[in-house]
């Protein structure tokens, strides 16, 4: 998954978790931007060790 997709919308989750107008609903959304922020911590070591391993190997 690309990681600018996965900023763009830890950015409007957090957004939403701001404005939202029940407690209920904040938590939706709070959840939601760590699920994001999970994948992206995630995807970024994942790149980081395939990095590593290229170098390596040439």
């Amino acid at each position: 998954m690309d990681l600018n997709y996965l900023f763009h919308r830890h950015q409007v989750s957090l957004a939403a978790s701001t404005g939202a107008s029940s407690r209920e609903a904040r938590a939706a959304h709070r959840g939601l931007t760590a699920a994001y922020a999970d994948r992206i911590a995630g995807l970024r070591a994942a790149a980081g060790n395939s990095a590593l391993l290229a170098a390596r190997v040439s």
